[in-house]
């Protein structure tokens, strides 16, 4: 790449921001692809749930990392850095600008360096953990957990089943609890001061709106028949993909549990509250190096000179 250009950008933000339409804008102008950083556009399943790009955005602008995992497959902070480092060596290749995209703090965090590399599990060490998953279910998992690891199990909801086993494979493989090996000491794959770092956050009214508008849309292009094929396929739950706001909610309207009002409303409220920790956590963990920004065109005011500059 010309000097004086950023290596890569990183775009954060909170849900519904607008982080995926600033993306394709700047790899439309600068050549770039698209990579994502969410963790549960990675799967293949609910794609309407997880708002993952249209086919018709992928035959536009390149993207990478989207939609391509099962719904029983785990990906973790490491194994995500891992699969991006193949694709920036992509995109080096192929003379293209990366752009990452998303709203998993942690994965940025990964991606520069401020987590510790986790040990590779051994695969009877996986199948074990998941054997015991399917026999035993993720709430005795996480009480298993709690004993070996308070402060991981602390912050893993006891029927998060993938994130439960994740760390108890940590444990028995290295044995330190996950808590012990985030520290903040990795290895980054990205030069954080060789990237263009920028928040997307509009203002917190608009960005309400945006969610309701963004979960009426989901309803209306099928997300409730979504959430019915997923299971009828995979009636048994647990899976990091089933924690896409509206799953749950869509779930209980084919229970007839709740209407698909209550469901709607319940959904909402749940994505605002999730945009804001998202928000909470960009607004803490990313420093003055991060450029802010409150709408897209705001945005793009700022990067793409930033882009164009050359020494």
């Amino acid at each position: 790449m010309t000097r004086g250009i950023p290596d890569a950008v990183l775009i954060a933000g909170p849900t519904a921001s607008g982080k995926s339409r600033l993306a394709m804008e700047i790899a439309g102008r600068t050549g770039g692809m698209v990579i994502n950083v969410d963790s549960l556009q990675v799967y293949r399943d609910m794609p309407i749930l997880t708002a993952r790009p249209t086919g018709e955005d992928e035959a536009a602008i390149p993207h990478a990392l989207y939609g391509y995992l099962a719904a029983d497959e785990l990906m973790s902070a490491g194994r995500f850095t891992r699969e991006v480092s193949s694709v920036l060596d992509d995109c080096r290749r192929g003379g293209l600008l990366p752009i990452l995209c998303g709203g998993t703090g942690l994965y940025f965090s990964s991606l520069l360096g401020r987590l510790d590399e986790m040990p590779e599990i051994p695969q009877a060490i996986r199948t074990a953990w998941r054997g015991r998953l399917e026999r035993e279910g993720a709430e005795a998992l996480h009480a298993e957990l709690g004993r070996i690891d308070p402060v991981a199990a602390g912050r893993i909801m006891p029927r998060d089943g993938q994130r439960v086993v994740r760390a108890l494979e940590v444990f028995e493989t290295s044995g330190k609890p996950l808590s012990a090996h985030q520290k903040g000491s990795g290895t980054g794959i990205i030069d954080a001061a060789g990237a263009l770092k920028l928040v997307l956050a509009p203002e917190r009214e608009l960005l309400h709106a945006r969610i309701e508008a963004r979960f009426d849309q989901m309803l209306a292009v099928g997300a409730l028949a979504e959430v019915q094929d997923y299971l009828a396929r995979r009636p048994e739950t647990g899976r990091h993909v089933e924690k896409a706001i509206g799953c749950a909610e869509l779930g209980a309207v084919l229970a007839g549990n709740a209407s698909i009002e209550e469901a709607r409303e319940r959904a909402v409220v749940r994505t605002r509250q999730y945009a804001k920790r998202q928000e909470t956590w960009f607004r803490r963990q990313f420093g003055e190096d991060w450029l802010r920004a409150a709408s897209v065109e705001e945005a793009l005011a700022l990067v793409m000179p930033k882009l164009a500059e050359q020494d």
